[in-house]
């Protein structure tokens, strides 16, 4: 069973470009890269040829003779004459290209040639990205893809492409959604929430029904994410940023929920982990949410280097690491327990990440003050709270009607709540987080 991805729509585009050159797909581990190349390589091209560097060592030598089209291809066909390159109905696609970057240097000859399409992927790409750039900027298209959205969740549940759009127009029109749509939405949120977004488990969920196996599943992927850091950790301390890792749940399930670094470990000085979170951030495996130096635009820059919140890019890793109390609870009877706020704050940090949005946050000096996210329209800045209840904003409602806080005028609220709007605040449901860049792009305030 396919589950239909956005990078779908995505690749074919690529494809009808006259002048497209080769393509860099970055991403983490088990998202769905390769599956995605896989179909849309069979799919759309007479010849379709894959080569793992992981699995396939022998092909590395495939530059031997150098970066030439020509070369290349003789080395391969030499390895593997069954391969065949068919100018103009061919695509080649490099996968794990984490364990073979020299391999970038290539790229550049194929795109001046223009005989043979060429896509690379692999994971902890960012890891190794420097080294990848030097040898091929000029000559690729990058294209970042993480795991399944709450949109691509509905797709593989059924609902048809029009459902964004559906829920979108609510939104626009501050139409609150019927009990039966609130009562559906929010049941297949949770469900979300739970399985998070990797493609095996979400599969799974849906060929069964259940969430049996789904928990084994994605504590093993965290084991295959720790194997990583043994792997590809260079000029770090494995155990460092493994500690790093392992202290995002613990963190985020406090009502601070600031990344303390002297609470990883006894005695642990930030200087000690400077590069860590960067490392995780870099391959892929956490979203950083910066601490803005004070409400306003632009918000580039305008954050402190040594205050952030962390977020796991999928919110199923961030479950799986849960007690084994709170994982039972949770999947037997869906309720979210302490972890209630980090689930939701995780799971919006998530969406807005994967709808383009970098994560920022605010924090007063004096505590006074705090809410949860920011983003924005073309002319204002728009706070993000998110409440584990329908309770009051006050916070939301000082930035709001602070004239200190010029570039603020109205907010978002997300809750166990239907569509509202009231004191410049617009409520809506945790499971309409992905649409919130849709809602502002055409806003005039």
């Amino acid at each position: 069973m396919y589950l239909k991805r956005k990078i779908d729509l995505f690749l074919k585009e690529w494809k009808s470009q006259d002048d497209r050159m080769p393509l860099i797909i970055k991403g983490a581990r088990q998202i769905g890269k390769t599956e995605s190349v896989r179909k849309f390589g069979r799919e759309n091209y007479e010849s379709f040829i894959e080569i793992n560097f992981a699995l396939q060592i022998k092909y590395r030598t495939a530059i031997q003779d150098g970066y030439e089209v020509d070369s290349i291809i003789k080395n391969i066909s030499r390895m593997d004459p069954s391969k065949k390159f068919i100018e103009n109905s061919t695509l080649i696609f490099f996968d794990e290209l984490q364990d073979f970057p020299e391999i970038a240097s290539s790229l550049k000859f194929f795109n001046q040639d223009r005989r043979f399409d060429v896509i690379c992927s692999g994971s902890m790409l960012g890891i190794n990205y420097k080294k990848i750039e030097s040898n091929s900027v000029g000559n690729k298209l990058d294209y970042v893809m993480q795991s399944l959205d709450f949109e691509e969740f509905t797709w593989a549940k059924g609902y048809d492409g029009n459902i964004a759009d559906e829920l979108l127009e609510n939104m626009k029109k501050l139409k609150p959604f019927t009990e039966s749509e609130l009562y559906a939405f929010n049941s297949l949120f949770l469900d979300y929430c739970i399985l998070g977004g990797m493609p095996a488990i979400v599969r799974d969920y849906v060929e069964k029904g259940t969430f049996e196996g789904s928990l084994q599943k994605q504590r093993a992927l965290i084991d295959d994410y720790k194997e990583d850091f043994r792997k590809y950790v260079s000029g770090l301390d494995q155990t460092r940023v493994l500690n790093v890792f392992n202290h995002i749940p613990v963190q985020l399930a406090k009502e601070n929920k600031k990344f303390q670094i002297s609470k990883v470990s006894s005695g642990a000085r930030f200087k000690d982990y400077f590069g860590c979170v960067e490392w995780l951030f870099d391959a892929g495996i956490i979203n950083i949410c910066r601490c803005l130096n004070f409400p306003e635009l632009p918000l580039k820059g305008n954050y402190d280097d040594m205050k952030y919140k962390l977020y796991f890019k999928d919110t199923g890793l961030l479950v799986a690491s849960l007690d084994e109390e709170a994982q039972d609870d949770l999947r037997a009877n869906k309720n979210l327990g302490v972890y209630k706020g980090a689930l939701y704050e995780n799971f919006v940090g998530e969406a807005l990440s994967k709808s383009g949005y970098e994560l920022y946050y605010y924090k007063r000096e004096d505590s006074t003050l705090e809410e949860d996210f920011f983003v924005r329209t073309k002319k204002s800045l728009v706070p993000v709270e998110v409440k584990s209840n329908n309770g009051r904003s006050r916070s939301l409602n000082e930035l709001i009607k602070n004239q200190r806080y010029q570039d603020i005028q109205r907010g978002i609220k997300l809750c166990n709540a239907n569509i509202g709007f009231e004191n410049n605040i617009f409520t809506f449901p945790y499971f309409c987080a992905f649409l919130l860049k849709r809602f502002l792009k055409d806003a005039e305030w």
